[in-house]
C-alpha cells in the first residue's frame, strides 16, 4: 500500500485516462477525491472505488470562483490534498487558417490554464506543509508538433513548460511536479479523433485507428492502464528524487 493515508485530488476523473489513474492510486492505499464536469460518470466511478472514494466535485477547472470553492470543500470533507493530478483536458481538431480564437482560447484554457488554475488552488498547502505530489497529464504533442491540432500543441507545450518551471521553483519546499506524455491512447478522445478522420478522408474506422496506432513508435495504442502506473510511479516514494520531468508514454 504504497499511498496509505494520502489524499489525491484526480482532475477529468469522469473520463478514460482520470478513472484508470483514480483506480490505481485508490488500489494503493490512497483515498481519491474525483473531479469531473459528467456527475453521472463520476458517480459510477466513485462506487468502484469503495472505501477508498474520498470526495467528489462537479465543475469546469476554466472557472477560477468554481475551482476555489471546489479545492476548499474536497479539503473541507477529506482532509490535506497530498497528491494533485491535473487530467482534465480535450483536443479539436483544424487546419490552422481555419482555427478562429474561439477554438484557440477553448484549447489553451481546458489544457493549460484549467491546470494552473488548481494547481494554485492546491499548492499553497503543499508548500506549507513541505509536501506534495503534482503530476500534469500533457501528451506528446507538449514535446512535438503535430498538424491540425495548433492550438492544442500549443497547450500541451505550456504545460510542460509549466511543469518543469514550477518543479524548479518548488523543488527545495518538499514539492515535485512532473508531466506524463501519453501517446494515442484507448479513450473516449480518440473514438472523436477516429470519427472525425473518418468523416474527412472516408476511410474505415479500422483504418483511422490502425494510422493513429502507427503513429505511437510501438505501432499500438497505449492503454489508460498504462499511463496510470506511470503516474502512480511518480506519486510513490520510489519518486522523491523525481522532478520537472516530461515522461513518454507511447511504446
Amino acid at each position: 500500500m504504497l499511498l496509505a493515508g494520502s489524499h489525491a485530488l484526480v482532475t477529468g476523473a469522469s473520463g478514460g485516462i482520470g478513472g484508470a489513474i483514480a483506480l490505481r492510486l485508490a488500489a494503493a492505499g490512497a483515498r481519491v477525491s474525483l473531479a469531473g464536469r459528467r456527475e453521472a460518470a463520476l458517480s459510477a466511478l466513485a462506487g468502484r472505488l469503495g472505501d477508498k472514494r474520498a470526495a467528489s466535485a462537479v465543475f469546469d477547472v476554466t472557472d477560477e470562483k468554481a475551482v476555489g470553492e471546489a479545492v476548499a470543500s474536497v479539503r473541507a470533507a477529506s482532509g490535506p490534498i497530498d497528491i494533485l493530478v491535473n487530467n482534465a483536458g480535450t483536443s479539436l481538431s483544424a487546419p490552422f487558417t481555419r482555427t478562429d480564437a474561439a477554438l484557440w482560447s477553448e484549447m489553451l484554457a481546458v489544457n493549460l490554464t484549467g491546470s494552473y488554475l488548481v494547481t494554485r488552488a492546491v499548492a499553497g498547502e503543499m508548500l506549507a506543509r513541505r509536501a506534495g505530489r503534482i503530476v500534469n497529464i500533457a501528451s506528446t504533442a507538449g514535446l512535438a508538433g503535430f498538424a491540425y491540432v495548433s492550438a492544442y500543441v500549443a497547450a500541451k507545450h505550456g504545460l510542460v513548460g509549466l511543469t518543469r518551471a514550477l518543479a524548479v521553483e518548488f523543488a527545495r519546499d518538499g514539492v515535485t511536479v512532473n508531466a506524463v506524455c501519453p501517446g494515442y491512447t484507448e479513450t473516449p478522445m480518440l473514438d472523436r479523433a477516429v470519427a472525425n478522420i473518418t468523416a474527412k478522408t472516408g476511410r474505415s474506422e479500422s483504418e483511422a485507428r490502425a494510422t493513429l496506432a502507427a503513429s505511437n513508435p510501438g505501432g499500438r495504442l497505449v492503454t489508460p492502464e498504462e499511463v496510470a502506473d506511470a503516474v502512480l510511479w511518480l506519486v510513490s516514494p520510489g519518486a522523491s528524487a523525481v522532478t520537472g520531468q516530461a515522461i513518454v508514454i507511447a511504446g
